[in-house]
């Protein structure tokens, strides 16, 4: 099993791991699992460790603790989840490491089970008690074993993310908005996990921006359960839009990209503010989950086809050059053959340029779990595949027409498999879920990570492309 373990970036380090005499109060590494909300509280619990004087080492092998902090949102990441435990839990057996702390979602969804199965961890941190990764540390270390777990309830307010140590490169970062969710989607179990709707101020979230920016990030990726849903709770009424204007004041954040968008809140003033800004990119990830009403009832979405695709087009004919990204679910309990067929019709008419399909997860403590007609597993499956297929086609056509276009590349590292290459991505491209692109050097112009380099892009292969210069790069 190939684990995520995290290491510090030290570009973006603020301060040594040691105590203010200059000695490290213990070792540890953490592994990260799940989406990049969770690696932000990966990120912040990394940097109160740091604060507090804990050394991470990029391998747990001889560390006095590892950080497990997991997912738990479907089955396949509750299994990926409950692996890296397990992997973890041998180490110590075998006294390669001394303990064992699981945090995160899985830790919060199982509280009640997780450690009775699994008698050797040493401590479980629920989502909510993040900040206190410290105590639970010292604890472990000092081999007091009276508490072995922290949970806390669901905050009003998002909670801050102003000490985080930073593992994602130099250039790039996730900036969370808010927490929970207060949508009630029959599949869901987030709500569970995470609570309800909870924003952060404005004024917080621009703090962390600048602090940010300040460090060296150039694309901040906004991320939330619901980001459209921003503000409703702290002040009445979505506040997206001015958000959005106020973080393109952040100097030297070149790059802002948009996430987790729900069809509903997404309203002129909204689409006006991305399709007039020179530093929101055109790319919106918006996962729909299906295109057939019937479906979109049962999963209580509350949006159907009509109006989705009235939001469709209004979005495409307003903000030039538009990426849409989405994800959709196949064999939801009662999907029939014809609500299949109309979810592949809703994806060829609509061409998405980057679309993800999962198979139906049953999920026990959620609504749909209930539903009656649950869906064969190998059906599920082969309409993801079937999907998948009518996709492949649509994108390998998007990237065949990128050639010969002019755009501003993001460098995000060097090729490891030839020298004088780069791995880049355009505004089209999220990191770490889409495609990249394959920029070659010129003579006498070596790039570096971060770097804005305007390319024309040469070729496409599959799902990525390839680039070459035609200007000098724009360093951070």
């Amino acid at each position: 099993m190939q684990l995520p373990i995290v290491s510090e970036n030290p570009l973006q380090s603020a301060s040594s791991s040691a105590t203010g005499d200059g000695a490290v109060r213990g070792r540890y590494a953490v592994i990260s699992l799940g989406c990049p909300k969770n690696l932000v509280d990966t990120e912040q619990m990394l940097g109160r460790l740091r604060d507090d004087g804990y050394a991470l080492t990029p391998e747990p092998e001889g560390a006095d603790f590892v950080v497990i902090n997991t997912c738990g949102f479907i089955d396949a990441a509750r299994a990926e989840s409950l692996g890296a435990i397990d992997e973890m839990l041998a180490l110590k057996k075998s006294g390669k490491i001394r303990g064992v702390i699981v945090s995160g979602c899985l830790a919060e969804r199982q509280r009640d089970s997780l450690l009775a199965d699994r008698p050797e961890i040493d401590a479980l941190i629920g989502v909510f008690g993040r900040d206190e990764i410290v105590d639970v540390a010292d604890r472990l270390v000092g081999g007091m074993v009276e508490q072995r777990t922290v949970f806390r309830p669901a905050p009003v307010r998002a909670l801050a993310d102003g000490h985080r140590m930073a593992v994602t490169p130099r250039h790039f970062a996730y900036l969370k908005i808010s927490e929970g969710c207060d949508r009630l989607c029959t599949f869901c179990a987030i709500p569970k996990m995470r609570g309800k709707h909870a924003s952060k101020p404005i004024e917080q979230i621009l703090a962390e921006a600048e602090q940010l920016a300040a460090s060296g990030v150039r694309e901040v990726v906004v991320v939330a359960q619901d980001t459209t849903y921003y503000g409703l709770d702290l002040y009445g009424q979505p506040r997206l839009a001015e958000l959005l204007k106020r973080l393109e004041a952040v100097e030297g954040i070149e790059w802002i990209r948009l996430m987790y968008f729900y069809p509903m809140y997404i309203d002129d003033e909204l689409i006006d503010t991305i399709a007039q800004s020179q530093r929101i990119l055109p790319y919106i990830d918006m996962p729909l989950q299906h295109a057939s009403d019937s479906m979109l009832r049962r999963m209580s979405r509350r949006v159907n086809r009509a109006d989705t695709e009235r939001l469709l087009e209004k979005m495409r004919s307003r903000i030039r050059n538009l990426i849409l990204r989405t994800t959709f679910i196949t064999g939801f309990p009662g999907e029939t053959k014809q609500d299949f067929a109309e979810l592949v019709d809703f994806v060829r008419k609509w061409r998405f340029e980057r679309l993800g399909v999962f198979t139906y997860s049953y999920e026990p403590d959620t609504p749909a779990a209930r539903l009656p007609d649950q869906i064969d597993p190998k059906v599920k499956e082969k309409r993801r595949e079937q999907l998948m297929r009518v996709q492949q086609e649509i994108a390998f056509k998007h990237n065949a027409r990128m050639i010969g276009k002019k755009l501003d590349f993001i460098v995000d590292g060097p090729f490891p498999e030839q020298e004088g290459v780069w791995i880049g991505r355009c505004y089209a491209d999220a990191p770490e879920i889409d495609g990249v692109a394959y920029i070659s050097e010129l003579e006498g112009e070596p790039l570096a990570a971060g770097q804005l380099v305007p390319c024309e892009v040469v070729a496409s292969q599959d799902y990525d492309l390839v680039a070459v210069p035609v200007d000098r790069p724009r360093s951070s």
